[in-house]
């Protein structure tokens, strides 16, 4: 049996656990994701003048240029 759990990608935290404002606000203006979407782990993040990369050991790469 899998369960699906959502992590906020700002703190790392259960999406249900609280409210993300704060964080979806950050994502959105400031920062790369920092955590995993899909499994909390912390993301190696790359910031260049031209975007953003970061890279999950398990669920592979994200980028600004979507």
């Amino acid at each position: 049996m899998t369960v699906d759990v959502a992590y906020c990608s700002y703190c790392g935290k259960e999406d249900a656990a609280g409210d993300h404002e704060a964080c979806r606000k950050r994502l959105t203006v400031i920062d790369p994701p920092r955590y995993c979407a899909e499994c909390a782990r912390r993301m190696v993040v790359q910031v260049t003048p031209a975007g953003w990369s970061a890279r999950c050991s398990r669920h592979g790469e994200i980028t600004s240029a979507r």
